[in-house]
């Protein structure tokens, strides 16, 4: 098992290491998100993406995009934090991050073979798709479970306490 800390990698790092995977065979894939409160759906939906590829790179938005995405009160757990726990999953190979709304511009740079969301985003909607598919790279949906999300937790909680 390689070290959390080796998984996490700037995305120009990253855009240095690919072309040699890439030279050994190996399918890159991408995906990106939140992951404000790590869960169940989140792992599931990360082993299902390394079934089908060989590496798999995880974006995570920076603090200030989720902000700006999810609202007042969130990220609820800071970037550095997030990516730790992404990257000790065994699934995943690389955790980097992103500081604007949408990963098209780190996708554009990393140019990944597959690009991964869940099937609650229809495929044409996927930012990037038109990107990865010009160079003959593929876009995937994988199954989203239903009931899990980082959002829905957050508000049990807060009704809760």
């Amino acid at each position: 098992m390689r070290l959390i800390q080796k998984k996490i990698k700037t995305a120009g790092a990253l855009k240095k290491i690919i072309p040699g995977l890439k030279k050994q065979g190996k399918t890159i894939a991408f995906t990106n998100g939140c992951f404000d409160i790590l869960h169940s759906g989140h792992v599931s939906y990360l082993q299902e993406a390394k079934k089908l590829a060989d590496v798999l790179i995880v974006a995570v938005n920076s603090d200030g995009s989720v902000k700006r995405i999810k609202g007042r009160g969130r990220p609820v757990i800071k970037l550095k934090d997030r990516m730790w726990a992404v990257a000790a999953l065994e699934s995943v190979d690389f955790v980097t991050y992103f500081e604007q709304d949408t990963p098209l511009k780190i996708i554009k740079l990393l140019k990944p073979d597959i690009l991964f969301k869940g099937k609650d985003w229809s495929k044409n909607k996927i930012v990037g798709k038109e990107v990865v598919e010009s160079y003959g790279g593929r876009i995937m949906t994988l199954p989203y479970i239903k009931g899990q999300s980082s959002s829905k937790i957050i508000n049990r909680i807060e009704k809760t306490f």
